[in-house]
């Protein structure tokens, strides 16, 4: 093995003993080469972070408040806070930011975190992508969230559509008229760039302290990157066994973005939606369910574990409390190189969030933004 700089070898001493000591064999040594990131802790009460930008970092795993409800947001939060979340990955598109932000709040009075314990990330809708309504846009959410500033800001989609007012609606969602007899998306030509300088602008203002973007190809950051002047310090995209973007994740560790995973269990949060059925979940995969009884995990676990092992920091989306603890404890267990091998063989390229189906599909637009 050819050794480089920033390389460490794991040796897990809770297999193995000194020589010296007396002992019943046999016993086992593990052994691991990682590249380019911080060790996994096996304490499961510690969750591991991820560096965002050069002064601060992401945990592993965060908890997402997409498609939670209002009326159990602030519930569901306080409790994530309390068996141990410390990201909360939130957007104004979600429609409860104000639930999140009482969360926050009545999980600060109890005592369970402060606020810098804890990274809040939220995006920018697609209708405030002209530079003279990106500060606005940040500024509602934060007034929402009840927040001085935002941990993470990312652009939620490549897609710049006409702008819609506050009070118009809100969030606006992608119908520009649902009213109309035949409401459509409307498209509004904003240059990626001009978006990106006004969010640079929110961190020389102090809003917030991390920019980023979200749903990007390698050619879109490769771009932004060729004009930043801050960084982006974050890619969040769909990331799960079905969906491995290997060459975009290598991408984004070479050139310093740290990778957050959405829908990281797959198919789950779209058959609701109409874009899935239980049959395309990777939990009922055969490669999946054996790894789970080899090590006495469900294979949700397993899945998250797979992720997070990647370099990848996950964001798993659950209504159910009892769901909130299980999927912190994978850090008390780490997956052979043939376990991590076997569960990314599964690819199959299978995007469920993908714009160019459920655009037109739901909104009656074709607008595809991959190939």
């Amino acid at each position: 093995f050819k050794w480089q700089a920033g390389d460490v070898l794991l040796v897990d001493n809770t297999s193995a003993m000194h020589a010296r000591h007396t002992f019943v064999p046999p016993r086992t040594i593990l052994a691991s080469i990682a590249r380019g990131i911080k060790p996994l802790p096996r304490n499961p009460g510690i969750i591991p972070s991820l560096p965002v930008g050069k002064n601060a970092s992401i945990p592993a795993i965060g908890f997402g408040c997409w498609k939670v409800p209002k009326d159990d947001a602030a519930a569901m939060v306080v409790e994530a806070l309390r068996a141990g979340y410390r990201h909360l990955d939130c957007a104004c598109d979600y429609g409860n930011e104000v639930e999140v932000g009482e969360g926050i709040r009545a999980a600060i009075a109890e005592g369970l975190v402060t606020r810098e314990e804890i990274f809040v990330t939220s995006k920018l809708w697609n209708t405030f992508h002209r530079k003279e309504h990106v500060r606005a846009a940040c500024d509602k959410s934060l007034k929402d969230l009840g927040l001085a500033y935002l941990d993470l800001y990312l652009i939620h989609f490549p897609i710049a559509l006409k702008y819609v007012p506050f009070d118009v609606r809100y969030p606006p969602e992608w119908f520009h008229d649902p009213a109309a007899p035949e409401p459509k998306m409307e498209y509004d030509a904003v240059p990626l760039a001009e978006t990106w300088r006004a969010m640079e602008e929110l961190v020389e203002a102090g809003l917030v302290k991390s920019i980023g973007v979200s749903n990007y190809n390698i050619q879109l950051l490769r771009d932004l990157l060729s004009y930043a002047k801050v960084p982006p310090s974050v890619l969040q995209v769909e990331l799960h066994p079905y969906l491995t973007q290997p060459h975009l994740l290598r991408f984004c560790q070479l050139n310093d973005i740290t990778v957050v995973g959405f829908s990281p269990l797959g198919a789950g949060s779209y058959v609701e939606l109409g874009g899935a059925t239980m049959s395309d979940s990777v939990l009922n995969s055969a490669v999946v369910a054996e790894i789970a009884k080899r090590y006495e995990r469900s294979p949700a676990q397993v899945v998250l574990r797979w992720g997070v092992q990647r370099g990848v920091s996950v964001i798993p989306k659950t209504s159910r409390v009892e769901r909130l603890g299980e999927n912190l404890r994978i850090f008390d267990f780490i997956l052979t190189e043939g376990e991590m091998r076997a569960i990314g063989s599964l690819n199959k390229n299978r995007r469920f969030n993908d714009p160019g189906v459920f655009c037109e599909l739901a909104f009656k637009t074709f607008f595809p933004i991959y190939e």
